[in-house]
């Protein structure tokens, strides 16, 4: 299972018109603690030369079940899943809550692409809430074995 924490990056960036523009931008990586998490999104932007330097302001847990790539997808969408099952004993319908992000271009291509991965469950399922997230890159575990398996 993974466990994502959020890093928000502060750096200087140099905008339109040749001045110095602070900005920050969140990062999603996969970590085992806080202490690796700031180690990892560390190792990762440091080979961005255009970036220089960068600070890391703060970093969050957060509570996303899944992570959904998409290739053709530039942006992260925050999208809510609610799954519905049966109690037989007690006779009541269940629904549980779950957040997901999804690679996409749009919210519609969020819904398709989310519905395409949901759709060999089992469970039946409502998406209820899709948002843009303010999410620019996301490096985790399969990132890394992606570049040792392609070095190969």
């Amino acid at each position: 299972m993974s466990n994502w924490f959020e890093c928000k990056v502060k750096y200087q960036k140099v905008d339109e018109n040749g001045k110095q523009k602070g900005v920050a931008e969140n990062y999603m990586v996969d970590a085992v603690s806080f202490t690796d998490a700031e180690a990892r999104i560390t190792k990762e932007l440091e080979q961005y030369a255009g970036l220089g330097e960068f600070v890391v302001a703060s970093i969050k847990t957060t509570n996303y079940t899944e992570i959904i790539p998409n290739e053709s997808g530039d942006r992260w969408f925050k999208c809510k899943a609610v799954f519905i099952s049966f109690d037989e004993k007690s006779g009541k319908e269940r629904r549980t809550s779950q957040t997901m992000l999804v690679q996409a271009t749009d919210v519609k291509d969020a819904y398709d692409v989310l519905s395409k991965a949901l759709s060999t469950t089992m469970a039946d399922f409502t998406i209820p809430a899709i948002n843009e997230s303010s999410i620019m890159d996301i490096f985790g575990i399969l990132h890394d074995f992606d570049k040792e398996v392609t070095e190969e």
